[in-house]
């Protein structure tokens, strides 16, 4: 048996937390395999709307396991938030819930140092969402950080005072004022121990062994990935497919299905170059009829057309086998719609995404014609505008992957799948 993958192809935002929702009854295990409370995967079905941070996408369905694997990084007071919010939906997770010990904590002084590095870098910032993730993963890559394990160790507490000491004395090179709140890190640390802690490397290969069906949840996206985004305006952990890899304990002949979410236009949180950005009237239409803003910041998400050079360059370095397209319903209202098929840089055309995207890089368009019709009522792809069904022909047809789903709405129910092949061929 293989572990599917499902992650994101853009900037993040693509709709991963609905994608993993519909898909997960096809599953025993969801696991999330990268990020942290930085992500916001949002689920919307019988008149309930939430955005998970840190907990896998598949914990509504009953008797899925949801495993939040090694290469997460855990806040626990947003943990404990978030978990105490599924309990008011009637979700008691306790019982789905599994822990892996490797995964790293993210302390009160991790988001203070992501702060006032921030706040030094003045106009150059990269927009992080100071959740305390690039801190977190720095003390890991330093062999500094506290894991999840070591929450049950007699001397935790000075484990934890020891790498504060750290942090507070790495503080001192930054003109910031601070305050360090650790109440609430504490009793997310007391709410964490009603979980169950596993070696989830072992966990998921068992559960493969028994041929039991696992779908690994990817955050963010693959243009934010550290080695392969548009670096240095990434997240601070391998976003791609290789990432599941690591974060699970996953051998790569172990990968089956690869699923990649991309939305039917772009959308960037935060800073960092954006090359088929659009900053006039069409683009704050996309906004507004798109709902765009960041799911964990809230702030305005940046608009653009599709970028096909981005999009297969997303798809080569993840090997996607199959593409899923959201908020296609969001381009309703438009007359004519563009695609970015190439970059002109310098004069000189290309279809390969460059070492470093800056203000030289001019997207080359082709324009198709609009659908002009609302289409989220809409269950069956035949029935589809014909102009919606040539745009996915031809973005099969420039990345060589079949679009197997189409979201036409943010609800559940709102998701045509077209591919009836069994998932676990």
């Amino acid at each position: 048996m293989k572990t599917d993958v499902l992650l994101g192809l853009q900037w993040g935002d693509e709709g991963k937390g609905k994608v993993v929702d519909v898909l997960t009854p096809k599953y025993d295990v969801v696991a999330r395999f990268q990020g942290g409370p930085n992500a916001g995967h949002s689920l919307e079905f019988d008149d309930v709307e939430i955005v998970l941070h840190t907990v896998p996408s598949g914990i509504f369905h009953k008797n899925i396991v949801n495993v939040i694997g090694n290469g997460v990084v855990i806040d626990p007071g947003i943990l404990k938030g978030e978990l105490e919010k599924l309990k008011q939906l009637g979700v008691e997770a306790s019982g789905q819930l599994m822990i892996s010990k490797k995964a790293h904590l993210i302390l009160p002084t991790h988001r203070i140092i992501d702060a006032a590095s921030e706040a030094a870098k003045g106009k150059s910032k990269i927009g992080s969402t100071l959740k305390g993730i690039g801190p977190a993963y720095m003390d890991k890559t330093g062999r500094n950080g506290l894991r999840v394990g070591e929450i049950l160790e007699s001397d935790f507490k000075e484990r934890y005072e020891q790498l504060k000491r750290k942090h507070i004395e790495f503080l001192r090179q930054f003109d910031y004022e601070y305050t360090i709140e650790e109440e609430g890190f504490f009793a997310g640390v007391e709410w964490m121990k009603r979980f169950r802690f596993v070696d989830s490397e072992f966990y998921i290969n068992r559960a493969l062994n028994e041929n039991k069906h696992i779908l690994a949840e990817g955050a963010q996206g693959t243009l934010l990935d550290v080695d392969f985004g548009t670096y240095p305006f990434v997240t601070s952990s391998n976003t791609i497919c290789a990432g599941a890899c690591t974060g699970l304990g996953l051998a790569p002949r172990r990968i089956g299905e690869v699923y990649g979410i991309f939305k039917a236009y772009c959308t960037r949180v935060g800073s960092g170059p954006f090359p088929t950005e659009l900053t006039e009237d069409t683009g704050e239409k996309l906004r507004s009829i798109g709902h765009e803003y960041g799911s964990t910041t809230g702030r305005p998400r940046r608009t653009g057309w599709l970028d096909l050079v981005a999009l297969k360059y997303s798809v080569m370095i993840n090997g996607v086998t199959r593409l899923i397209m959201t908020k296609s319903d969001v381009l309703d209202t438009f007359d004519s719609i563009k695609l970015a098929t190439a970059y002109e840089i310098n004069g000189k055309e290309t279809a390969e995404f460059p070492y470093e995207l800056n203000e030289a890089v001019k997207p080359v368009y082709k324009e198709m014609k609009g659908w002009n019709t609302p289409i989220s009522d809409i269950r069956d792809y035949d029935k589809l505008p014909e102009e919606l069904r040539l745009y996915v022909k031809f973005i099969e047809t420039e990345t060589g992957v079949p679009v197997d789903i189409v979201s036409v709405g943010p609800n559940r129910d709102q998701t045509i799948i077209r591919a009836l092949r069994d998932y676990h061929d």
